[in-house]
């Protein structure tokens, strides 16, 4: 696949080609994106490789082939081809950042977040990927790819346990994602119609939104059906014990220790906010320290979030990260605010 580059595209010369474009089954676009304004404190977006074609892979699936430049969305309509590794969407999924951290989800049947460290405070996610399909898991001057989610749902990604499995998203009718940037936050939501896991189907809306300040994502979750099973959690890291939590209205479980990607591994925290009142139980899975929620139709709200030690002014010992989970925890507690 040849090299991908990013291209502007102007409004004026969208707006002139409306009537000539035709919509496809496999994408939905709105406006098209360029770059993080350089005033903005939070940034998402959602990247797609055009001048391509879908063709057989080597891998047993379609990959689209030959693309010639990446273009950002608003929305997307994930095509029926698109599973992983098939170059189709920049670093395979939504990303999301603000001046400490950036995550992104992986758009296919994965669906597990995984965390880009920053050690630079500006927006960065608009270069990332571009010198290079997977280039961000190398050492770079803003940063790199973290964390090794594997076959866990990696840091506050969601699944449903059955049989004490975790299932992912290998069968869903559609995907559909939206970004949105405002000065307030940067939000990406994701629709996935029909959802089959066991002997149920559902219908779920995923809300994940980061602020201009500190390091965490509020994730919401709306099931369509009240099921049994439905769960999230952090990736269980070899040798890094779990520390756990529990307050008056809220709990968390996190980890602390040498468990990033870098060469020699560094130092990574991770931490989970849940609802006491939201959750069925809390234990160890196969891939995933895992928080299960109780079945429900109403709307569950849980808070991730990452620390590296290179993070510029970041935390640099366990001491004070589990000080800040704490601090954090007494806010939940008091405000169901998690700042």
């Amino acid at each position: 696949m040849k090299q991908l580059t990013l291209i502007s595209i102007v409004f004026l010369s969208l707006f002139s080609c409306k009537d000539k474009q035709t919509k496809t089954e496999t994408e939905v676009t709105t406006n098209v994106v360029t770059e993080a304004p350089k005033t903005k404190k939070t940034y998402a977006e959602i990247s797609i490789a055009q001048g391509g074609t879908w063709v057989d892979g080597p891998r047993g699936h379609m990959e689209y082939a030959n693309g010639t430049s990446f273009k950002n969305v608003e929305a997307l309509q994930v095509p029926k081809e698109h599973t992983d590794h098939t170059w189709y969407i920049r670093y395979e999924g939504p990303g999301w950042e603000n001046a400490q951290v950036g995550y992104r989800i992986y758009l296919d049947w994965r669906n597990a977040i995984d965390i880009f460290g920053k050690k630079v405070d500006t927006m960065v996610l608009p270069n990332v990927g571009q010198d290079g399909f997977d280039s961000y898991h190398e050492p770079s001057a803003w940063g790199q790819d973290i964390l090794k989610a594997g076959k866990s749902m990696g840091i506050g990604g969601y699944g449903r346990i059955v049989a004490d499995t975790i299932v992912h998203f290998q069968n869903v009718k559609d995907t559909h994602a939206a970004i949105s940037n405002t000065d307030e936050k940067s939000a990406i939501t994701i629709s996935y119609d029909d959802w089959k896991t066991g002997d149920d189907s559902i219908d779920l809306k995923s809300v994940l939104s980061i602020y201009p300040n500190d390091r965490f994502t509020k994730a919401e979750l709306t099931p369509s059906k009240a099921i049994e099973g439905l769960c999230t959690g952090i990736v269980i890291a070899k040798n890094i014990p779990v520390t756990k939590k529990v307050g008056e209205k809220w709990a968390y479980i996190a980890t602390y220790g040498a468990q990033t990607l870098v060469s020699p591994p560094d130092h990574l925290g991770m931490a989970l906010f849940y609802k006491l009142d939201e959750v069925a139980e809390q234990k160890e899975g196969q891939h995933d320290h895992l928080v299960i929620f109780k079945p429900t139709t109403k709307t569950i709200t849980y808070y991730f979030l990452a620390a590296w030690e290179q993070e510029p002014n970041g935390i640099k010992t366990e001491a004070d990260f589990i000080a800040d989970l704490n601090t954090k925890l007494e806010n939940l507690n008091s405000n169901n605010t998690i700042n």
